[in-house]
């Protein structure tokens, strides 16, 4: 299975998604997708579940001159969570990373502040909360966004994600209630090959689904 682009994938997704929601009795629904490549997957499964949309943003700790191998990730600011198996083959320490953690933690509140424009997070504790990726490669950033989704405590706690690492979905059923991902290849190597346009999201593109379907605010009281 192939996907022709990230609108497609949350299509597809979103089918899957609509066919698990009308097995269970779930109420208050909350769409959030990692951004930037999560977003117009998670827009298609917004609409489909008629369910606002808005993002939790996640960075990635790489490797010293290798940033795109992860290690690690960071999560609002929460501590780093590590793959310490990883840091031992590898010889690193925490302390070695701090700045990295340090300059990613920075990026993180600079797309938080301009992907919610002011706009308070959303509510998470009592909702079904349903995360969403364009992928699931070594599950770092995913470890860490479900760890600190669930110390809010959401009703119930899923990660839908269209293609992934049959290895890292199964990990990840350790930090979701349910995790759906809807290819599962046996020669997975990134999510990017699974695509045929796995053009990157720009901002804009982000700042526009959100404005379209974020959450609207609390009623006052």
């Amino acid at each position: 299975m192939r996907f022709h682009d990230r609108r497609q994938a949350g299509q597809e997704l979103a089918g899957r998604l609509l066919q698990w929601a009308a097995d269970g009795d779930l109420n208050d629904i909350l769409v959030l997708a990692l951004p930037r490549g999560g977003v117009p997957v998670a827009a298609q499964v917004a609409v489909a579940l008629k369910a606002p949309l808005d993002v939790l943003v996640a960075r990635k700790i790489g490797l010293p001159g290798q940033p795109e191998i992860g290690v690690g990730a960071i999560v609002g600011d929460d501590p780093p969570l590590f793959d310490r198996r990883a840091l031992a083959m590898l010889g690193l320490s925490e302390d070695r990373l701090g700045a990295d953690v340090a300059r990613e933690r920075l990026e993180l509140h600079r797309r938080e502040s301009l992907y919610r424009g002011g706009r308070a997070a959303p509510r998470i504790t009592g909702r079904t909360v349903v995360l969403v990726d364009d992928g699931l490669a070594t599950g770092v950033t995913a470890h860490a966004a479900l760890h600190h989704l669930r110390r809010q405590g959401p009703g119930r706690l899923v990660l839908a994600v269209p293609v992934g690492s049959p290895h890292t979905a199964d990990l990840m059923r350790e930090d979701a209630d349910d995790v759906l991902c809807l290819h599962q290849p046996s020669d997975f190597r990134a999510v990017g090959q699974w695509y045929d346009d796995f053009d990157q999201v720009s901002d804009d593109a982000v700042i526009a689904a959100l404005r379209d379907l974020h959450s609207p605010p609390p009623p006052l009281s």
